[in-house]
């Protein structure tokens, strides 16, 4: 008897490994094709460590230089094979050169439209913080702020960019292969956090409370 797991799905006959529906990006940063993801992630890795070492106009132009190097010599090389073949195969990247690379304008609008939302709201929520709404909530962002002082004396931005990369293709898998143990801890954290929250503003009983005083008068 072949066992079903929440990841799985029977593997009898024609019947296929079970994983769950997600888009291209998302099925990149699980590891859906390890082979895929393993290339782009070394890929994308090596660029942001050259861009350590070089400027990213001298990173961008060698990796130009080194695509269109290629380019060039495999369309001559197909060239070439078509001569002695005496075939008549076309242009070797035929089929790339007819694909439509054109944005969808609706798709752009709708991007944009979310873009504007998102900073939208990190304009309200910072306002908030910054003029004090609720005392807590700005003293928490304060100590958030102080946090990363230390991070930026640790770390330069591309640093911080690698190990972000690096987090975006290790962080989700273990995530999702040990889920239930995570949450519960995530969980357990985020119960004391609410806890130690409330009783600050009850011992503080001034900034968002103040306001909604205001605003019944």
């Amino acid at each position: 008897m072949v066992r079903k797991t929440p990841n799985s799905r029977y593997t009898n006959g024609n019947h296929k490994n079970y994983l769950p529906e997600r888009g291209p990006m998302e099925s990149l940063i699980y590891w859906r094709d390890p082979k895929k993801s393993g290339a782009v992630f070394g890929a994308g890795l090596a660029i942001l460590l050259a861009m350590v070492c070089f400027s990213v106009i001298s990173v961008f132009a060698y990796l130009s230089l080194t695509i269109l190097i290629g380019t060039i010599v495999f369309t001559i090389y197909k060239n070439v094979l078509q001569a002695v073949q005496k075939t008549s195969d076309g242009h070797p990247f035929k089929s790339l050169l007819e694909t439509d690379l054109t944005l969808p304008q609706d798709k752009v609008q709708q991007a944009v439209n979310v873009g504007v939302t998102h900073v939208n709201s990190i304009i309200v929520e910072l306002r908030r913080l910054f003029l004090v709404e609720d005392l807590v909530d700005s003293i928490k962002f304060s100590l958030l702020l102080w946090c990363l002082t230390y991070v930026g004396s640790w770390f330069n931005g591309m640093s911080i960019v690698i190990i972000l990369f690096v987090a975006l293709f290790t962080l989700p898998k273990v995530y999702e292969n040990n889920k239930q143990s995570i949450d519960a801890y995530l969980d357990l954290v985020r119960s004391k956090v609410i806890e130690i929250t409330d009783k600050a503003k009850a011992a503080v009983p001034i900034g968002k409370k103040a306001a909604e005083s205001d605003k019944d008068k």
